[in-house]
């Protein structure tokens, strides 16, 4: 959801700051006094196109910058949409430890209308944010619209709304399997010359690697030896100096020496004191492990001897070893070798392995048509009970006569099954059902639009939902019914609704009051948040126009009536 948006120079919005919550947050206001503009802001935030002329009169340019925290049920798309982008899963200064919990968005538009985008920090595209900003905001307002109208989303929002996520995972599992196999009887492709010249080339490649007889490990016990025997005379002349330190040398007392005489005056001790006894028996741990490692280390000096032969033998394996590692990849060469003993097996027994993959893929194929099949049952009852649920909704919005169909057309097999699905609606009686962009505009497809999302509040994967203008042409009880739906789908989204009706302000979490102010020669907006008392009076203008007590007692019932259902709810 949209948790802090911040938009400056943007026209007459000189420095407009909102911090938002869960639930329904309304912005109401005389007409001009820039809550459009507002919109207009958030649908930059989803990589929309900015008008050339938008930034603020003196100013080089507009900003527009929002967090949006993100729904746990959305974060792992998010995250997925952000890898793919090559964008930050969060911002530099995030304290988030859930990656993808929160992305941050920048606008900057230049005067001229060009502009510069930023998410999480990162310079990126309008177009990425485009990608993005189809997860996190949809908008359906007097002018544009997106999300629902997407036909290329139809699919996934009625395979999300029938609620059956094993369905559409099953059938990827099943394409991917198919895949696999087509994949494989691919390589058995080519005519039999081709295939005898490759088996040819395979077979002297892995007879190389055959000839080397290469060995796990053989790289790293091999230059851990030629490290040791280019040390030869260091390694006498070292360990002799440590024989000499613990035993002496040169008529010298050594660290032995020294170690009996500390036992000798320590045993004298003990018989003063008893607590010293378990720092005796310490010490004359001390000294057997002394004398062993001295009679060690003298083993080890005297066995200590160079092998020039050797020496050789092991860089010339060595140069050999980086040799074929050089021709054949650069990889692991008993993988190589493994890969290629697969590979010429599958030539020379080729026609086996055909007929093995063949009876494989009609069993991968049955699959794939059984998990489509399956789909296809599931997508037309989930799109009959969607155009139900839907007209249902619409009847409740004024809008009795529109018909909605959700069209589900045979199409090539493939990962998603093997349908073509697509929303149409018809929104008066006798009018012929057409896609979602071209059947409305203005309020008209902004009460389609929430119809659409009552019935898909707990499918449609968008973070928030803003409304402009939903209330065109309306009023009495259908006011009432649009405040309503526009309360149940907040229950599960957040929504960001511009209304001129207080019968669907009443519904509000919150309630953002744009004014339209005058202030040193210049026109700027103000926007700000209304307390209990303060949204009263402005519901009771939203009415008529003035706060009597007549028009507050009003405004007191609609807030009343707007409670009601929600608790019994």
């Amino acid at each position: 959801m949209l948790r802090h948006l911040r938009v400056t120079n943007f026209a007459i919005l000189s420095d407009v700051t909102l911090e938002l919550g869960p639930g329904l947050g309304v912005l109401t206001g005389e007409t001009g006094a820039g809550k459009s503009l507002i919109v207009e802001a958030v649908n930059l935030l989803r990589g929309g196109r900015a008008s050339a002329d938008i930034p603020r009169a003196g100013a080089p340019e507009a900003t527009v910058e929002a967090i949006v925290e993100v729904p746990a049920d959305l974060r792992e798309r998010v995250r997925g949409v952000l890898a793919a982008a090559g964008l930050p899963l969060a911002a530099d200064d995030a304290a988030e430890v859930d990656l993808g919990a929160e992305v941050v968005i920048r606008r900057v538009i230049l005067r001229g209308g060009k502009s510069r985008t930023y998410v999480n920090g990162a310079l990126t595209t309008a177009g990425r944010l485009a990608e993005l900003g189809a997860w996190l905001i949809d908008l359906a307002g007097q002018h544009q619209h997106q999300g629902l109208v997407d036909a290329r989303r139809h699919r996934d929002i009625l395979d999300a709304f029938a609620g059956d996520a094993a369905l559409p995972a099953e059938m990827a599992a099943a394409w991917e399997e198919l895949g696999g196999i087509d994949a494989q009887i691919a390589a058995l492709g080519g005519d039999d010359r081709q295939r005898a010249e490759r088996a040819d080339f395979v077979r002297f490649q892995k007879d190389e690697l055959d000839a080397a007889r290469l060995e796990p490990g053989e790289d790293e016990r091999l230059v851990a030896e030629r490290t040791r025997l280019s040390a030869t005379e260091e390694l006498r002349v070292g360990s002799r100096a440590a024989v000499a330190a613990l035993d002496g040398g040169d008529g010298d007392s050594g660290a032995l020496d020294g170690l009996a005489h500390a036992a000798r005056e320590l045993d004298k001790l003990v018989r003063l004191d008893a607590t010293l006894d378990p720092l005796a028996r310490q010490l004359a741990e001390a000294r057997v492990i002394a004398d062993d490692a001295t009679a060690g280390l003298r083993r080890y000096a005297d066995r200590v001897e160079g092998d020039p032969e050797r020496l050789a033998w092991i860089d010339d394996r060595l140069e050999q070893l980086r040799r074929l590692r050089r021709k054949h990849g650069g990889g692991d060469l008993l993988e190589r070798l493994a890969a290629l003993t697969a590979e010429l097996d599958q030539l020379t027994h080729r026609d086996a392995h055909l007929e093995s993959l063949t009876a494989a893929r009609a069993q991968a194929l049955g699959r794939c048509q059984r998990a489509a099949a399956a789909l296809t049952d599931s997508r037309r009852r989930a799109g009959t009970k969607l155009a139900r649920e839907v007209g249902k909704a619409l009847a409740e919005l004024g809008m009795a006569s529109a018909r909605l169909e959700v069209r589900i057309a045979p199409a090539a097999l493939g990962p998603h099954g093997a349908d073509d699905v697509e929303v149409l609606l018809g929104a008066n009686k006798g009018e012929e059902l057409k896609p979602l962009a071209k059947v409305a505009s203005g309020g008209e497809l902004s009460r389609i639009m929430l119809a659409m999302k009552l019935a898909l509040r707990r499918a449609d994967e968008v973070a928030t939902y803003v409304f402009d203008e939903v209330d065109a042409g309306i009023g009495g009880a259908t006011a009432h019914a649009v405040g309503a739906l526009i309360r149940a789908v907040a229950d599960h989204r957040q929504v960001l609704c511009v209304t001129h009706l207080p019968q669907i302000a009443a519904y509000a979490d919150a309630h953002y009051h744009v004014e339209k102010i005058e202030t040193g020669g210049r026109t700027e907006t103000l926007v700000k948040r209304l307390g209990s008392t303060a949204r009263k009076d402005e519901l009771a203008r939203m009415l008529g126009g003035s706060t009597t007590a007549r028009a507050k007692a009003h405004a007191a019932e609609l807030l009343d009536s707007a409670r009601r259902p929600r608790a019994q709810a």
